[in-house]
């Protein structure tokens, strides 16, 4: 049965030791999920989670597949409380995934094989340290592809995540990065903050990567999705298996339109969602861009259960 609300899946950054351990005490589905993958990448997953260290854990093909079966198992345990489940899905950048695995179109074992291999991909695609990512907060949209476009002659530099209201992340060649850093604070930024990464995700340095992954997404079965997911590359569901594929292929270096996607739901008349996996990233930029919207993370089993339990049937 679907209920009139959202759930959302976290991306990179939302990783974090111990993370899921509460939850394990109480819902062996969680030992389970971790198990499948560790199967399938041939190391100790929830040892990686549970112990560290954290740079390993930090390392993109290794939190791609440890967020993936903290995601899924949260849903798990959702599912285990209540016959109540969201009538759309949403993902932030990687979290796509865990959106389509649990939406029924791609099997949990060949997701997490798959996201394993994006991340390789994607820490390939800028070696030497060449790639770089900064948070810019305070610039309009508008400003700030200006500024991208004006340190094109260094190198690429393009807006990859547009969160919130004033609030992006920029990402292409690291010389290109800093110096759209230094244009952005000139311009009247609050803060351009060069990240501690070496990947340059969503910009146009991972087409390459992104051709080579389609080969991947070629090889695995795609369904159509049991529930809408909504897709961060046009802010749209997709039944069709291929087209799927296009826009995952696309999502690896198209910006990631979350804005557009909180926009979107509040557009459809959604006020309640859920995040669904470790953290709370994506209910602060819900915060920040929607007052309409009401979103709570599922950390722990006393919400998880509470919240199943106030779960609505149809529209308000």
């Amino acid at each position: 049965m679907a209920g009139n609300y959202a759930f959302l899946f976290p991306g990179q950054g939302s990783q974090a030791i111990g993370m899921m351990a509460e939850l394990s005490h109480e819902f062996p589905v969680v030992g389970n999920r971790f198990q499948e993958a560790s199967d399938v990448l041939k190391f100790d997953l929830w040892k990686l989670v549970s112990d560290g260290p954290i740079e390993r854990l930090s390392a993109t093909e290794n939190t791609q597949p440890a967020l993936l079966a903290a995601s899924v198992a949260t849903w798990d345990i959702w599912s285990e409380c209540g016959d109540h489940l969201p009538s759309i899905l949403c993902g932030h950048s990687f979290g796509e995934y865990s959106a389509l695995v649990c939406a029924g179109a791609i099997n949990y074992q060949d997701a997490v094989k798959l996201v394993a291999t994006r991340g390789k991909l994607m820490q390939e695609s800028s070696p030497d340290g060449k790639g770089g990512m900064a948070a810019v907060i305070g610039l309009s949209k508008e400003l700030l592809e200006d500024i991208c476009r004006a340190v094109s002659s260094i190198g690429i530099c393009d807006c990859a995540n547009f969160n919130a209201p004033g609030q992006i992340v920029i990402s292409g060649e690291k010389s290109a990065v800093a110096k759209a850093c230094e244009q952005a604070k000139a311009a009247g930024a609050k803060r351009a903050l060069e990240l501690p990464v070496s990947v340059a995700a969503h910009s146009r340095l991972m087409i390459p990567a992104a051709e080579t992954f389609m080969e991947h997404l070629s090889s695995i079965e795609i369904r159509s999705p049991e529930i809408p997911v909504v897709h961060n590359v046009d802010v749209k569901s997709h039944r069709d298996p291929a087209e799927i594929r296009s826009v995952l292929k696309q999502q690896l270096y198209s910006s990631v339109k979350w804005d557009s996607t909180i926009e979107y739901l509040a557009d459809l008349g959604y006020t309640d969602c859920y995040e669904c996996g470790p953290g709370k990233v994506l209910t602060g930029l819900v915060k920040r861009s929607e007052a309409s919207i009401s979103c709570i993370p599922l950390s722990t089993s006393d919400v998880i259960e509470s919240e199943n339990k106030k779960a609505t049937i149809g529209p308000k």
